[in-house]
């Protein structure tokens, strides 16, 4: 019982620190992740600090994603204790004010194309072909993404992701 109560008193106090740092302007560290179960070839790492997005939109997304790591993959969700790929990019625009398209192949037609060589925070990442997996670049060479069932949202470094796509810059 105390475990249970512990944990949503902990998420409690992140969520009211995300929305009040991320206010001010101030980028958070995200959590360390937990390391990958096995089964795929991305592993998540403890990430360093994400880099400053570009403007303010970019940086509550990106703070706001952060602010999942660690809740469970649940494919169809959209927050805001659980998500899928698609549902924790269009759950932390949705709280920079910004409506994004529901799955990852229309997030991946959605704002404008970018190189891989100009990614910023807050772009979104996209996988495979046919595109059926998104996440969020947070700089630094990392991103944060829900990535399969029984992995929760977790920090990775990009280039751990086998058949990268492209990326989209929406903010």
């Amino acid at each position: 019982m105390t475990t249970a109560r512990t944990s949503t008193t902990r998420r409690s106090f992140r969520g009211i620190a995300v929305a009040a740092i991320a206010g001010a302007g101030i980028v958070l560290s995200p959590l360390p992740a937990s390391a990958n179960s096995g089964g795929g070839t991305a592993t998540a790492t403890v990430a360093a600090a994400p880099a400053v997005a570009p403007n303010a939109a970019a940086q509550v997304a990106v703070d706001t994603a952060l602010a999942q790591v660690g809740d469970p993959y649940v494919y169809g969700a959209t927050g805001p204790n659980a998500f899928d790929c698609s549902g924790l990019t269009s759950f932390a625009y949705k709280a920079a004010g910004i409506s994004i398209p529901r799955t990852s192949k229309l997030q991946s037609t959605f704002g404008t194309a970018v190189a891989k060589s100009d990614l910023q925070p807050g772009d979104l990442v996209f996988f495979y072909s046919p595109v059926s997996h998104v996440g969020m670049y947070i700089g630094n060479g990392q991103m944060v993404h829900a990535s399969t069932a029984g992995k929760p949202v977790a920090v990775v470094d990009l280039d751990s992701m086998p058949s990268y796509a492209g990326a989209r810059r929406v903010a």
